[in-house]
């Protein structure tokens, strides 16, 4: 019986695989909402949603980790006013809505977004 492997590999290795979902997490806090492909909606979703939760502790290894993911900048924007308008949720940070598909390549688009 074989172990199966957890999330997906976005046909890139493990270092570029992370850029790339470290890219669209960014792109999500500084915009607050993002076009992509619907797998990779996917992927950034429990990331996101991990990082807010960390967020709300707000104690310095939660700021540092944030930064180290997120950068200086976007890490504050994250404490300073995303996360204090989850306060009172305790999950559920991100909404992936399908849009269909891509003319181009027919990929599955969706919109990632916070939840107001």
């Amino acid at each position: 019986m074989l172990k199966r492997n957890k999330g997906k590999k976005h046909s890139r290795e493990r270092s570029q695989r992370k850029a790339l979902l470290q890219s669209v997490a960014r792109a999500l806090v500084e915009r607050e909402k993002v076009r992509t492909t619907l797998a990779k909606a996917k992927a950034v979703s429990p990331l996101v949603d991990k990082l807010v939760t960390r967020a709300k502790k707000g104690d310095v290894a939660a700021r540092r980790e944030i930064a180290r993911v997120l950068g200086q900048e976007l890490g504050k924007k994250m404490m300073g006013t995303i996360v204090p308008s989850f306060e009172q949720r305790k999950g559920g940070y991100t909404r992936v809505i399908k849009l269909g598909k891509n003319k181009e390549n027919s990929a599955e688009m969706a919109i990632l977004e916070f939840v107001k």
